[in-house]
């Protein structure tokens, strides 16, 4: 214990539990807002979300503005435009309602809108100097943990490469999750973010990073999801099961934003910025490929998320155990319905070299990851993860 040395900020204020999206109005009142700038993914709209979202408002005679021309996978134009928006509509609260993709616009025009500027001028890390406006995220997806992370990723659109805002300002000031609103979700979505959170959890945990505080998230996470996605998958009105994989999701948030995330992200980056591929599936993909290749630099820790998985490790030695966690990722991965291999994906296999170099230059992941990879590594990864595992 004398050698942890860790700072923890968790400022996000949470509301979890089932109509809890009737509570935003109040939530806005009580940060001091009084016009919202409402940050919606078209997906949320065209499932018919936007009235449960809306009603809260009206009922309490709070203008807002709507946005919902927010992309998977978005560019920092949106952010830009949005902030525009934002300005000519008075608006003094931030509401982000959907997946990663809303929920990092709205916290990216929340900062715009208090700091001025362009959103490429926040790019990496401690560049935001003043507090944004008071923003409240309202997660529909069981995935990304934006709601409570410091964090928001866009596409260059001047270069075709993913890059994050990185800073505490960007921790929002509220989230409400609703277990509910993950209802309506289709199953290949439910899976993809899923196993994001999942993703966000196990490499949280197997962080050079990781501590007492980010391990209790991060196995709470990984059992939450291990138990219940599968269920959500099969059943999707299967409320217990949603709220289950939500409050993982959550957790898994709370991990990755204390302890960091890994090489999978690194390598998912620039399968997002060169073909498009939505983070989350794109991390889907790579996770039990690149857990293959972290085994040797944390066996206790794999050998532990086997046990978080169910696996009966009892007569196994560690590097069993340590791989058992592998198979374990890899069959839920299955039957999910996660593609097996970037080639199902539509990724070039002439491109993996140009990949492993974007990869290596995602530094924080990089240096969080358990096993410290080389250009060769990453190549070596990214073509078994083309090939997959039959």
């Amino acid at each position: 214990m004398q050698e942890q040395n860790f700072t923890v900020t968790q400022p996000t204020r949470i509301r979890f539990g089932v109509d809890t999206v009737n509570d935003l109005a109040a939530m806005v009142r009580e940060l001091g807002g009084s016009r919202v700038f409402l940050v919606i993914d078209p997906g949320v709209v065209a499932a018919g979300l936007l009235d449960k979202v809306e009603a809260s408002l009206k009922a309490d005679k709070i203008p807002f503005t709507v946005y919902d021309q927010v992309d998977p996978e978005p560019g920092l134009k949106l952010a830009d435009n949005g902030a525009k928006l934002a300005k000519k509509g008075k608006c003094d609260c931030v509401v982000g309602v959907g997946g990663g993709s809303a929920m990092d616009v709205a916290k990216a025009v929340s900062i715009l809108l208090t700091n001025g500027g362009k959103a490429e001028d926040y790019i990496g890390l401690g560049k935001i100097s003043k507090p944004g406006v008071p923003k409240i995220m309202i997660p529909t997806t069981a995935g990304t943990g934006a709601e409570v992370t410091f964090t928001a990723v866009f596409i260059n659109e001047k270069t075709s490469s993913k890059a994050g805002m990185n800073g505490d300002p960007l921790y929002p000031d509220a989230a409400i999750l609703d277990p509910a609103l993950t209802l309506s979700i289709p199953p290949h979505i439910t899976a993809a973010t899923g196993i994001d959170a999942l993703t966000h959890a196990l490499e949280a945990y197997t962080s050079t990073q990781a501590h007492t505080i980010s391990d209790m998230y991060a196995l709470e996470a990984i059992e939450l999801i291990a138990g219940n996605l599968g269920k959500a998958y099969a059943h999707g009105d299967n409320l217990e099961a949603r709220s289950a994989v939500l409050l993982g999701s959550l957790l898994a948030g709370k991990a990755l934003a204390t302890a960091g995330v890994g090489l999978v992200h690194a390598m998912a980056y620039p399968l997002g910025g060169m073909h498009q591929i939505p983070h989350g599936l794109a991390n889907a993909v790579l996770l039990p490929y690149v857990m293959a290749y972290n085994l040797i630099g944390a066996p206790e820790r794999f050998a532990t998320l086997a046990e978080m998985f169910g696996v009966d490790t009892a007569a196994m030695n560690l590097r069993e155990a340590a791989e058992a966690s592998v198979e374990a990722v890899w069959n839920l991965n299955q039957d999910v319905g996660i593609p097996r291999n970037l080639e199902e994906l539509g990724v070039s296999k002439e491109d993996i070299p140009e990949m492993a170099k974007i990869a290596l230059t995602v530094a924080r992941p990089v240096a969080n990851n358990p096993r410290r990879p080389i250009l060769d590594e990453v190549m070596a990864v990214y073509e078994e993860a083309f090939n997959g595992w039959q």
